[in-house]
């Protein structure tokens, strides 16, 4: 009966989240303020219904639910969610918001479509709090470079619309080049110590509790590169060697390793079993 509840949940946050993303896609194509009315409010069931998944899932495992790939999967996507909903309110951003729901979206429905495995691997004598932490900071540092990607393609795009000076109605809500540059800005410090935390934790942690730690694990390994790439970007772009579309590009590309090292290098693991 549990799981029948949980599976129903799964299904009503996919076919909400996708008809919100319907009318997230008239509004800003037709500015139609209804649409991004029922957009907002269909968004913050999803946000409700994943918040309840969460909690259920708390309940019957006395854990915080991020131990598993599906489980961190779903904790990221209630981020972008939680994200999306705060620019929509605050800032008041409109294409940013929808990149980030469609983004969420997408992960939203790897969760209800994947395999959903035990958690048992982790043995509870190796749950710890420096363990939730560790992982809670680095899905915390992930959803900040999503929302750096997003201002960086934001940037590319306002970027090519005044260079070619083709403005048209439908960029007349778009954030200044400025705002993008500074929103890419500030999402990028955010998440750099965040990563720094989250991998300085996670190394504690392992040698505190494992018998054995191999340095050349393929999760290890992708996540120092990550942050040693994250450091360089800050580095040189403090020189005022990297700047505009080139440093726009280059997030991009970061992000997009982020991507890969968080299902693949979760994959290829032998150190992060639990994924």
């Amino acid at each position: 009966m549990a799981d029948l509840t949980m599976t129903r949940l799964y299904e009503v946050m996919i076919v909400l989240y996708a008809i919100s993303l319907v009318f997230y896609f008239t509004d800003y194509f037709y500015k139609q303020v209804r649409a991004r009315r029922i957009a907002f409010w269909l968004v913050s069931f999803v946000w409700v219904i994943q918040s309840a998944i969460i909690l259920l899932t708390f309940v019957e495992t006395k854990r915080f639910p991020i131990l598993s790939l599906s489980e961190g999967i779903l904790f990221y996507s209630w981020l972008l969610v939680t994200l999306s909903i705060f620019l929509h309110c605050i800032a008041r951003v409109d294409l940013p918001v929808f990149i980030i729901n469609i983004l969420g979206f997408l992960f939203a429905s790897i969760f209800t479509f994947m395999p959903k495995r035990p958690t048992g691997a982790v043995s509870e004598t190796l749950i710890s709090e420096m363990l939730f932490i560790h992982i809670s900071f680095a899905i915390l540092s992930y959803a900040a470079f999503t929302l750096t990607f997003v201002f960086a393609i934001l940037y590319l795009i306002l970027y090519r619309l005044l260079k070619k000076k083709k403005w048209s109605y439908l960029w007349t809500r778009l954030p200044s080049l400025q705002q993008t540059s500074s929103w890419m800005n500030i999402s990028f410090f955010i998440g750099i110590p965040m990563l720094f935390i989250s991998l300085v934790l996670g190394f504690e942690w392992a040698l505190l509790t494992l018998e054995s730690l191999s340095i050349f694990d393929a999760k290890i390994i992708g996540s120092f590169i990550i942050l040693i790439l994250y450091c360089l970007i800050l580095y040189v772009n403090r020189k005022s060697k990297l700047t505009g579309t080139t440093y726009a590009w280059v997030h991009i590309y970061a992000y997009l390793l982020v991507v890969v090292n968080f299902f693949l290098g979760s994959s290829l693991s032998r150190f992060h079993l639990w994924y």
